[in-house]
């Protein structure tokens, strides 16, 4: 199975999946991953710009090669934000998509605790596109309904 767990940044998507995986599983995780390719003694929040494009294309790799096994393994994705693109390709994977919000208040004290304030823009984007999805999905509900 795959699960595609989404959510704005520090809302709780990797301890969600902490409690849910086992050993066995594959977890791809953005932020994981960055840390691995990072040298030692890098800040484990790092945003330099050539090591995420780096971690990115190491996260492409691994999505391509884990979807091919989530007949027989579970394969727990982070993507904070999909595209209409991803989320297609997700619903044709058959994928369970899962949003990973304790609230807004929450997650921007916990970024300004525990993360790069950067991110807080992250934050407020995925917000503003919920706000607007949700929006447009009661706009359509609404049209049908007449």
């Amino acid at each position: 199975m795959l699960y595609v767990v989404s959510g704005p940044p520090a809302a709780g998507k990797s301890s969600w999946i902490q409690a849910r995986a086992k050993a066995e599983d594959i977890v791809i995780d953005l932020d994981r991953i960055t840390v691995a390719l990072c040298g030692p003694g890098a800040p484990s929040w790092n945003h330099d710009e050539i090591q995420s494009k780096v971690a990115l294309r190491a996260r492409y790799a691994a999505i391509d090669e884990a979807l091919k096994h989530i007949d027989v393994r579970d394969v727990y994705l982070i993507h904070t934000m999909p595209s209409a693109r991803w989320q297609a390709k997700y619903k044709r994977l058959g994928a369970k998509v899962v949003a990973v919000d304790p609230g807004r208040d929450v997650v921007m004290q916990r970024i300004r605790d525990m993360r790069h304030d950067g991110l807080l823009a992250v934050a407020t984007r995925w917000y503003s596109q919920q706000a607007k999805s949700s929006t447009q999905t009661t706009a359509r509900q609404a049209s049908r309904s007449w």
